[in-house]
């Protein structure tokens, strides 16, 4: 296979070369997990089945589960990886898993930075359809996606949950290696609201069966970005769901910038107001304390 399932494009066989996310051919996954830290209607009480895949198609620098998708790179030449061991590979014993744990949950699979094996989830979801399973499936992306893949996914996936991280391409160069970010995700947010639209239907318990929340985490010294990450959003349509975050914390030493620091009220007062200020009137924000209780360990299987 030479893989051309992100933008990147980069052709890689997975085999003998590796491309940019230096993922192989078969799925890894890190871990699969109950998770409650998700929006209310993804998680409700019981929490969701997330499937946090191994390796990302977006190196950035300040990730926050950097132990298992961070291959930190210059440019193109990502270096040898230091993150744990997948528990999970291949289709069989990533659907094991997921039906395992599936009864203790909402009944809700999410599957947590997917892009780069994007082609097996299609397999992924039918094993689950063959043992008589049928949860809502979450596609929990950075955003970073062709229009073809999520074409291609269409049939598989309930709810989309991108990322919208930059409106500003040399931010999306420097903290991501992927200048082309605003445009690209852009397009793979029309793509995802063309198939799902802006509502998001909810059943008698308040869970989302179907739909787009799109996040966007608030970055320290970074407060254009995010409003201009506004204007995109609200150019899309004034209802989307936005979840705007302000979890961000220093995952690593010696980062550039600000990122070295968590975000002041002001910095996330000033994008709430724009918020409000555009109409983007549904969804969730968060406390500022946020950034004290999402911090995943996954040298622990249970992460969070």
């Amino acid at each position: 296979m030479k893989c051309t399932l992100c933008p990147h494009q980069c052709t890689a066989d997975r085999v003998e070369t590796l491309g940019f996310c230096h993922a192989h051919r078969e799925p890894e996954v890190a871990t699969i997990c109950i998770h409650r830290g998700e929006e209310p209607p993804l998680c409700g009480t019981k929490g969701i089945c997330n499937v946090f895949f191994s390796h990302c198609n977006l190196q950035c620098i300040y990730c926050q589960n950097h132990q298992i998708s961070h291959y930190r790179t210059n440019q193109t030449n990502p270096t040898s990886p230091t993150s744990p061991t997948p528990c999970f590979v291949g289709i069989n014993a990533i659907v094991d898993e997921i039906a395992r744990l599936l009864p203790q949950t909402e009944n809700m699979v999410g599957f947590v930075t997917p892009s780069h094996y994007a082609d097996s989830l299609p397999a992924i979801v039918e094993g689950l359809h063959a043992r008589g399973l049928y949860p809502t499936t979450i596609y929990n992306t950075g955003g970073y996606d062709t229009v073809e893949t999520l074409q291609m996914l269409a049939p598989y996936i309930d709810i989309y949950l991108p990322d919208y991280k930059y409106s500003l391409p040399d931010l999306a160069r420097r903290y991501s290696h992927a200048a082309d970010y605003p445009t690209v995700a852009l397009a793979a947010l029309r793509e995802m609201y063309n198939q799902k639209g802006s509502s998001l239907p909810t059943d008698d318990d308040g869970l989302a069966y179907r739909g787009i929340i799109v996040r966007h985490l608030v970055l320290p010294g970074q407060v254009e970005n995010s409003l201009r990450v506004l204007d995109s959003l609200a150019d899309i349509s004034l209802n989307l769901h936005i979840s705007l975050m302000a979890q961000y914390y220093p995952p690593l030493p010696d980062l550039p910038d600000q990122l070295g620091r968590t975000l002041t009220p002001d910095e996330y007062q000033q994008v709430v107001d724009h918020l409000d200020h555009l109409g983007l009137h549904r969804g969730w924000v968060q406390e500022l304390d946020a950034q004290a209780c999402y911090r995943p360990d996954f040298t622990h299987q249970q992460a969070f």
